[in-house]
C-alpha cells in the first residue's frame, strides 16, 4: 500500500520532513535527548563523527564509538515531539520512500533516552542515574493510537486505574521497557515507573500562581505501589517514547539524570554533573 504524500512527507532533498534525514543518517542504536544542545555534549565522546544536521529542535549527529555506529538527536520538550520523531524514525528504516510502501523485512532500532527528570520518593537521591521499569503517560497521545498492553502491563494499570481513579479526565497509559535494554544499560541502576507528564508545571504538581487542579498531586503518586512496582520520578517524554516504540517495533530505554527531589523541594546545586556521569554510563555499557 502506497503512503500518500500528504501522510508521509518528504522534502525535495530526500530527507523526511522535520528531521531533515535521510535513511543512511541513522544509526540501529539512537540515543535521544531533549535539549538540543545535549546533542554534541554526548557526541563530543565518539571517537568519530560522521554527520551534523539541524532542522528546528531536531539536532541529529551520528558517529562512531568504538566499531559502534550511533546516533544522537535531540526531540524537544514533550510528547508531541516524541510522535514525530518516533514515526519519522520509523518510516527512515523501515518504509522504502522511492516507492512509498513499507519495506518486507522491518528493522528494529535500540532507543536509549538520557534526559532529566525529578524524584518523587525520598530514598532517591539527586545524582541517581534511574532506569525506567515502565512509562506511565497521563498526556493523550495514546489515544490516538491502538496501543496493545501484555499481561503484566494490564494488570499494573488496572492498579493504576484504582489509585488514579478520582481524577477526571486523565486517562492512564503504560508500557514497559526493553527487557533486552534494561538488562543491559539499565543493569544495576535503581529502577521504577517513571510519570510523563504533559506539562513542566501544575501537570507535575508545582505551584507558582496558577491554581492547581489537582492538589497534592506529587503525595498521590508516590503513594502508588503495586507488588514491587512503585513510581519513582516526574518528567515529559519516557511514556510516549515506550508506547510508540512498541507499537513500531523498536527497543526502548529511558535512563534519567535525578536533578531533583520533588518530596524535599531541592534541585541539584551542580545538573551538568549528573547529566554527564548519565551520558558516560550509557555510551561505556553501549
Amino acid at each position: 500500500m502506497k503512503i500518500p504524500e500528504s501522510d508521509l512527507i518528504i522534502n525535495h532533498d530526500g530527507t523526511i520532513y522535520h528531521l531533515n534525514l535521510l535513511p543512511e543518517d541513522v544509526a540501529d542504536t539512537v540515543i535521544t535527548v531533549g535539549d538540543p544542545d545535549r546533542v554534541s555534549e554526548v557526541s563530543k565522546y565518539f571517537d568519530s563523527v560522521e554527520l551534523k544536521k539541524g532542522k528546528r529542535e531536531f539536532i541529529t549527529h551520528t558517529g562512531f564509538v568504538g566499531k559502534k555506529r550511533i546516533t544522537v538527536l535531540s526531540t524537544g520538550i514533550g510528547t508531541d515531539n516524541i510522535d514525530i520523531v518516533f514515526n519519522e524514525l520509523d518510516a527512515l528504516v523501515n518504509i522504502n520512500f522511492e516507492t512509498r510502501e513499507v519495506k518486507n523485512e522491518l528493522k528494529s532500532l535500540d532507543i536509549i533516552r538520557i534526559g532529566t527528570s525529578g524524584a518523587v520518593q525520598p530514598d532517591i537521591p539527586m545524582g541517581t542515574i534511574l532506569a525506567s521499569s515502565y512509562g506511565l503517560g497521563l498526556d493523550a497521545l495514546m489515544n490516538y493510537y491502538v496501543h496493545n498492553l501484555d499481561g503484566d502491563e494490564q494488570n499494573l494499570l488496572n492498579d493504576i486505574n484504582t489509585h488514579f481513579g478520582h481524577l477526571k479526565n486523565i486517562k492512564p497509559y503504560l508500557t514497559a521497557a526493553s527487557s533486552s535494554l534494561i538488562n543491559t544499560i539499565g543493569k544495576g541502576m535503581v529502577t521504577g515507573i517513571t510519570v510523563t507528564a504533559p506539562g513542566f508545571y501544575a501537570p507535575q504538581g508545582r505551584k507558582v500562581r496558577a491554581k492547581n487542579a489537582v492538589p497534592d498531586f506529587v503525595s498521590l503518586i508516590n503513594g502508588f505501589k503495586s507488588n514491587q512496582e512503585r513510581i519513582t520520578n516526574l518528567e515529559m517524554e519516557t511514556a510516549g517514547i515506550y508506547a510508540l516504540a512498541k507499537v513500531l517495533g523498536h527497543n526502548a530505554l529511558s535512563v534519567n539524570a535525578i536533578l531533583a527531589s520533588r518530596v524535599k523541594y531541592e534541585f541539584s546545586s551542580n545538573p551538568e554533573k549528573i547529566v554527564a556521569k548519565a551520558i558516560e554510563t550509557v555510551l561505556e555499557r553501549i
